[in-house]
């Protein structure tokens, strides 16, 4: 039996040593920068955050009654740039209205979240107060329906709670929200 401090007396027994040697420490180095470029995706970019498909909503309401806060971490936003500033608008006014005035009864909004001001003959202004809106999407809907699409549903990621299992995406019919890098966390409509 040979002692560890002897050196290996056959060439072939020293050539194999040397080549397992280098073998464990390029195996050593490649999992190391492996898991140092894990950790630093992971820590830029990677995240993933529960978000809205504008494509896939439905209007269902079920944002509003299913967030796990009291009011819903869902709001409408308001792509101004796809706006018709329409006076007759669809997320603005509910459908078959008889006369165009800010009732109450004539609004879709339950809450007045969504501010109306008068630009020009016939162009009007829309914009929505978050704190007031309650995420029900009836705006939205009607907005979808009978305008072009400007007024649409987003998670507010300030006011989320970024839950491992969003209650909201359980319940979504059409499957609209989903988890999306920070890329896309808002994805806008231009």
């Amino acid at each position: 039996m040979r002692s560890y401090h002897q050196k290996p007396t056959n060439p072939l027994e020293r050539r194999k040593f040397l080549i397992n040697g280098a073998r464990w420490l390029a195996g050593g180095i490649v999992l190391a920068l492996s898991g140092f470029s894990y950790r630093k995706s992971t820590a830029k970019g990677s995240l993933h955050f529960w978000q809205i498909d504008p494509s896939l909503c439905t209007f269902c309401g079920r944002c509003q009654t299913d967030c796990v806060l009291s009011v819903s971490a869902v709001k409408c936003v308001h792509a101004v740039k796809v706006c018709g500033y329409c006076d007759l608008c669809g997320g603005y006014y509910r459908a078959n209205v008889k006369e165009l005035n800010t009732a109450a009864e004539n609004l879709t909004c339950p809450t007045g979240a969504i501010q109306r001001k008068y630009v020009e003959d016939p162009y009007f202004e829309y914009t929505i107060r978050e704190e007031l809106c309650n995420g029900c999407g009836k705006c939205a809907k009607g907005c979808n329906s009978f305008g072009n699409g400007s007024l649409y549903l987003q998670i507010k990621q300030d006011l989320c709670k970024k839950c491992n299992e969003c209650r909201i995406a359980r319940a979504c019919p059409s499957n609209a929200i989903r988890r999306v890098p920070i890329s896309k966390v808002y994805d806008l409509k231009e």
